[in-house]
């Protein structure tokens, strides 16, 4: 019941604010009326919003009006805003604890969109390229490999791979006929490309100083005995802008909402009030003093 009894708070706090006696001017842009409980009108923005607050859609997703999605959370608005307003009736509004928890409400949501709005402000698509090109530079120059894997069982079995290959047989056939690695085998031992720092050290080790076209092992691993054959070797392939955008949004908004944070304590007057055990309780019955001296048993040390 609490998502309830929270959706409840918020809808008291927002109907206490934000009713505007009649008024049907849409809240955003494009909006559209959707719904009317007790003459307050529901607005496809609301239903959204919740939404997206349920994670049934991401921000900036679009919620088609027509969808069973839609009107199974404007159905839940709808209650929502009935149990707010049986609420009211009841009076449940006027007491210390929702007063306090109204407040804790408003000040959650205010916080959460000075957030939005320092955020939208400062991350732009330059403020993603300019990060991107930086990073770019700082990157240090660095090699990839890509390289297929055949791991046996055992020594032998391994040495027995070598000669095989020795003979011409196809990496990629023997891997699928016998590599143990249900990872690789059945695309022919292919690891795609990495960087050896990536690896498990027997791996990087092995494939130090290897020449696209060599084939190295076999060596002992943790599941076995590799036998690897080098692809090709070349420069660390750096992630495309839209590959590293995700990466770079969030990197922007935890350092925005971090200054931010740190700019409003250093204007701030904040005092703790905890002092002594933070796991203390206020009130709680002290130990006697004479608990931590008393004697162990007898016996015993």
């Amino acid at each position: 019941m609490r998502p309830v009894l929270a959706a409840v708070l918020t809808l008291l706090l927002l109907a206490a604010c934000g009713r505007s006696g009649g008024d049907e001017r849409p809240p955003e842009p494009g909006d559209r009326a959707v719904a009317r409980v007790e003459q307050e009108t529901i607005w496809a923005s609301d239903v959204k919003r919740e939404a997206v607050a349920q994670g049934l859609i991401g921000e900036g997703e679009p919620l088609d009006a027509t969808s069973d999605l839609f009107r199974r959370v404007l159905d839940e608005v709808i209650d929502q805003k009935l149990l707010a307003r049986e609420a009211e009736r009841r009076g449940l509004d006027d007491s210390p604890l929702a007063q306090r928890r109204l407040a804790a409400t408003r000040e959650r949501i205010l916080g959460d969109m000075l957030v939005e709005t320092v955020v939208d402000s400062a991350i732009s698509d330059q403020a993603v390229q300019a990060l991107y090109d930086e990073q770019r530079r700082l990157a240090r120059d660095s090699e990839e490999l890509r390289a297929r894997l055949i791991l046996s069982p055992t020594r032998e079995a391994a040495e027995a791979v070598v000669a095989l290959l020795a003979t011409g047989a196809s990496f990629e056939a023997v891997a699928m006929e016998r590599s143990i690695d249900d990872a690789t085998r059945f695309n022919g031992g292919d690891l795609g490309y990495f960087t050896t720092d990536v690896m498990p050290e027997a791996y990087a080790n092995a494939l130090r100083g290897a020449a696209a076209g060599d084939t190295v092992g076999p060596f002992e691993t943790e599941g076995g005995w590799a036998v690897l054959r080098v692809e090709d070797r070349r420069r660390e392939q750096p992630p495309t802008l839209e590959q590293a955008r995700p990466q770079i949004v969030r990197y922007l908004t935890y350092e925005e909402v971090r200054r931010l944070l740190e700019r409003l304590r250093g204007g701030a007057e904040v005092e703790v009030l905890l002092t002594g055990d933070p796991l203390a309780v206020p009130g709680a019955p002290e130990e006697p003093a004479s608990a931590a001296a008393e004697p162990a048993p007898a016996g015993k040390s």
